[in-house]
């Protein structure tokens, strides 16, 4: 029940037809080009000329804008716009990535380049560093493993503060650097 509720929340609600109280509009056709700012009576004449229905996108404007457009048309675009907007929002979870001590060197490469396909994404990384048994004793090999992971993604992350020892782990967090991200929408263009 509490979902159908949320759906019904979200819905937009639009004036259409004869409930658009506005003496004067802006009109605007199918594809968002502008006919004018006329009367209303005007706008219902050329509705009903067309078949098409008029529906209030910008209440709030002075003239109200209204578009010229069926309405199953119009609901079909609004959803497809909202679909893409959804679809454009990725990254900026929290991701980890774990390792012992005395990883591989293999091992550690493969753990470098999953760390920078994250990053490209716009994801955080979660550096894990587990320490298993008398490795605790020698806690320097784990920074000096962050200082070399900190080192190999320099210029595609920022290190959030310091690698800090907690229980068995020593952990650091990266975020996406800006300047790469910027190169990025520099080359595309």
């Amino acid at each position: 029940m509490s979902s159908f509720r949320n759906k019904s929340q979200n819905k937009k609600f639009y004036k259409i037809n004869q409930y658009i109280t506005a003496t004067e509009v802006r009109l605007l056709d199918d594809h968002g080009k502008q006919i004018g700012v006329m009367p209303i009576s005007q706008a219902r004449s050329l509705s009903q000329e067309s078949g098409l229905d008029l529906i209030e996108i910008n209440g709030n404007a002075k003239p109200p804008v209204i578009k010229l457009i069926s309405f199953s048309k119009f609901k079909y675009q609004e959803a497809k716009k909202l679909q893409s907007e959804k679809k454009g929002i990725k990254g900026g979870e929290l991701k980890e990535i774990q390792m012992t001590p005395f990883i591989g060197q293999n091992d550690y490469q493969i753990r470098v380049d999953k760390a920078k396909k994250f990053l490209a994404t716009g994801n955080k990384i979660k550096l894990s560093i587990k320490f298993q048994g008398r490795q605790m004793n020698h806690p320097e090999f784990g920074h000096d493993l962050v200082t070399k992971f900190k080192s190999d993604l320099q210029e595609v992350a920022i290190a959030e503060g310091e690698a800090k020892l907690i229980g068995k782990r020593l952990m650091i967090t990266f975020t996406p650097s800006k300047k790469k991200a910027i190169n990025n929408e520099e080359t595309k263009q």
